[in-house]
C-alpha cells in the first residue's frame, strides 16, 4: 500500500461515522474532495496526504492525534495538517471561541507554507461549492449549519480569500476568490 492509501485508510477511520454540517452526506466526501483539488492544483505526496488528513487533528484528537499523523507520514504532513488547524483541543468544549479562532487562522496565513496556502486554499474551495450548491438547493436554512450564521460565514469566507490571495498568488486561490464572488452575490440575490 502506498503512503497516500494509507492516508485514505487513516482517513476513513479517523472521520468514521461523521458528516458532513447539516446533511447526511459522509464526512469523507470532503476529505477527498479536498484532496482532489489540492492535486488537480500541483500537490506534491505530502500536499495531497495533507488534504486528505487537513481536519483530522481539529476534529478528533487534538495534539496526540497531529503526533500520530508526525509518526505516520512525517513531519511535512504534520506540518500541514498543523497549518490547517485552527485549534487543537482534545474536546470540542474547549476550543476558543468561533470567531476569536478564524482570526487566529487569517493572522496565521500571512506566515504560512505555500504547502498549507494549496491545502488551506483547496479546503475552503470545496467548503465554499458546497455552500453555493446547498443555497441554491435549500435556501437561506443553510447558514444555520454554521457557528458564524450568514454574516460570520460571508465575512470569514471573503476574508480567507483575501489573506491566501495576498500570501500564495496561485490559480486556485484565483479560483477560490471568484467562487466567494459568486457566494456572495448568491447571498444577496437568493
Amino acid at each position: 500500500m502506498t503512503r497516500f492509501e494509507s492516508a485514505i485508510v487513516y482517513a476513513s477511520q479517523v472521520h468514521y461515522g461523521q458528516l458532513r454540517k447539516g446533511t447526511a452526506i459522509p464526512y469523507m466526501a470532503h476529505i477527498l474532495g479536498v484532496a482532489g483539488i489540492a492535486m488537480e492544483y500541483g500537490a506534491n505526496e505530502d500536499e495531497a496526504i495533507g488534504a486528505l488528513l487537513h481536519d483530522a487533528a481539529e476534529d478528533g484528537g487534538g495534539e496526540a492525534r497531529l503526533a500520530e499523523i508526525r509518526a505516520r507520514f512525517g513531519d511535512a504532513v504534520g506540518d500541514i495538517v498543523l497549518g490547517c488547524s485552527d485549534s487543537l483541543a482534545e474536546h470540542p468544549e474547549d476550543k476558543l471561541p468561533w470567531r476569536a479562532r478564524k482570526d487566529a487562522y487569517l493572522g496565521h496565513i500571512e506566515t504560512a507554507s505555500d504547502s498549507v496556502c494549496l491545502v488551506s486554499a483547496a479546503d475552503k474551495l470545496h467548503n465554499v461549492r458546497a455552500i453555493i450548491r446547498d443555497l441554491r438547493m435549500h435556501g437561506d436554512e443553510v447558514w444555520d449549519r454554521f457557528q458564524g450564521k450568514r454574516e460570520g460565514t460571508l465575512w470569514y469566507y471573503e476574508a480567507v480569500a483575501g489573506a491566501l490571495m495576498s500570501r500564495y498568488r496561485a490559480p486556485l486561490t484565483r479560483d477560490l476568490q471568484r467562487e466567494v464572488e459568486e457566494l456572495l452575490q448568491l447571498a444577496d440575490n437568493p
